[in-house]
């Protein structure tokens, strides 16, 4: 495994370049305590329904923020505007106070960004591009960087263009987060990366985050989201459907079981006495097709429900369980991906 040794081998000068980006001027744009990250009526308008609109976020200094959608939902459109590639149709986007189209070179200052796909300039090995990015960043101190590569088992040396897909997704977050910089804005960052690695990186984010850093991160993988987000922001065809804070999921009161009965009259048993809506907060699925009619001496095969309780309705649901049939009971907590799809259905009623 190779690295990049923290004695400056690639021939950088002690001194930023003069065209570099001055990382002295960083501190000052994100030295505000309030949101780092503000949108208020965002829209990018492509026309045919397609686009962003009325994207209304804010996010925190030192908060690790998702943002979660299926592909084409609008993640990348809005991480565009608010790195000032693209301008707004209407509203406004900010980072630290400041219009993410009008002072994009400003706010570049303050931010490492990995994009949503990745292409390399016409150079030859990773260690000529990360050489590349650290003028251009002003970074002379490859200390971090060294620790970023052997996190993710990155040898540079390689030939850019013959790169895997996970390997050229490694050389990006190498170089995006080298300056170690305020705030991060990365486009579903574990593209490409196979499952150790992907853990590689989330403990490169919450290192991030103990470090008081911003991190803006979006992706469709729910159990990323889950590990390392503070809250997560849900888009669905352009539009926010929800906000989630994970905190307040992790300590849900709501209890999720999977219950299955011998027969489909016990599971009807079940129904008359724990009907949907009964008590606050718990319903019941409805019965698979059995195809058939039902009957003690013949069981038709599973029958499954699923129900979701408060905690202080759990002994209601275990005395209406009673003497009907169950022969498995499983638990489950509550998922980020389980509000994505209720919210979702909801938005396409």
């Amino acid at each position: 495994m190779s690295g990049l040794t923290p004695a400056r081998p690639l021939g950088l000068a002690s001194a930023a370049p003069a065209c570099a980006l001055d990382p002295t001027s960083a501190a000052s744009v994100c030295a505000s305590d309030d949101a780092v990250i503000r949108t208020k009526g965002l829209t990018k308008d492509y026309g045919c329904d397609r686009g962003i609109f009325d994207v209304d976020l804010e996010v925190r200094k030192g908060e690790v923020f998702g943002y979660v959608g299926t592909n084409g939902s609008g993640k990348t459109t809005t991480i565009r505007a608010l790195m000032g590639f693209i301008k707004p149709t209407a509203g406004t986007a900010e980072l630290c106070g400041s219009d993410c189209w009008t002072h994009a070179a400003h706010n570049m200052l303050a931010v490492s960004y990995i994009p949503g796909e990745v292409a390399f300039p016409d150079l030859r090995t990773g260690v000529e591009f990360l050489k590349s990015q650290a003028r251009h960043l002003g970074v002379t101190d490859f200390s971090y960087m060294n620790r970023v590569i052997e996190a993710l088992q990155l040898d540079p040396t390689a030939n850019l263009k013959r790169m895997s897909k996970g390997m050229k997704q490694k050389t990006a977050i190498a170089a995006a987060l080298m300056a170690r910089r305020d705030v991060l804005i990365l486009d579903e960052p574990t593209t490409g990366l196979d499952p150790l690695m992907r853990d590689a990186f989330l403990d490169l984010v919450r290192a991030e985050k103990e470090a008081g850093h911003t991190v803006f991160m979006s992706s469709h993988i729910f159990e990323e989201m889950e590990e390392v987000c503070d809250r997560v922001a849900m888009i669905r065809d352009g539009r926010v459907i929800g906000v989630v804070d994970l905190d307040e999921l992790r300590r849900s009161q709501t209890r999720r079981y999977a219950l299955e009965f011998a027969t489909a009259w016990q599971a009807e048993e079940f129904d008359r006495r724990f009907p949907g809506g009964r008590f606050s907060g718990a319903r019941s699925s409805e019965a698979q097709p059995l195809g058939g009619r039902p009957s003690d001496a013949q069981p038709t095969g599973q029958v499954t429900r699923q129900v979701a309780v408060q905690a202080s309705q759990t002994a209601e649901l275990f005395q209406a369980l009673d003497g009907c049939g169950l022969t498995a009971l499983s638990e489950r907590r509550a998922t980020l991906e389980d509000i994505f799809l209720q919210a979702y259905d909801q938005g396409a009623e």
